[in-house]
């Protein structure tokens, strides 16, 4: 395989992988939890036109795979990276409580086995 850019002018898998590599990890896990946490609150009806988007099932998922990756890399990132993801997900966790017909008891809701209860 080649290095050169493809002919429409994107790059080859080579130039990818190099750039990756090139990333920090701390980069790299952060920007997954923004995703995540964008996705979630774009689920969560968050959004502009966010009834119309609103899928609590799809929401939990991604709170939930996002309280597993904060928890997980929180030693790895540190501090100074963790906390506002965390506080982003303590916000998601009280919306998704908030937006819940009939909300998760305490310890029960998305993320909370990894974070443990959220209370408003």
């Amino acid at each position: 395989m080649s290095d050169a850019p493809s002919a429409t002018g994107a790059p080859g898998f080579d130039d990818l992988t190099r750039d990756i590599a090139d990333v920090p990890a701390v980069e790299v896990i952060t920007t997954v939890a923004v995703h995540l946490m964008s996705a979630a609150a774009v689920n969560l009806g968050l959004a502009e036109d966010g009834e119309r988007h609103k899928d609590l099932d799809e929401a939990r998922k991604l709170i939930q795979a996002l309280a597993g990756l904060i928890t997980a890399s929180a030693t790895e990132i540190g501090s100074y990276h963790a906390a506002p993801l965390r506080d982003g997900l303590k916000s998601l966790q009280l919306a998704f409580r908030e937006a819940s017909l009939v909300p998760d008891e305490p310890g029960q809701g998305p993320g909370e086995k990894f974070t443990g209860p959220v209370y408003g």
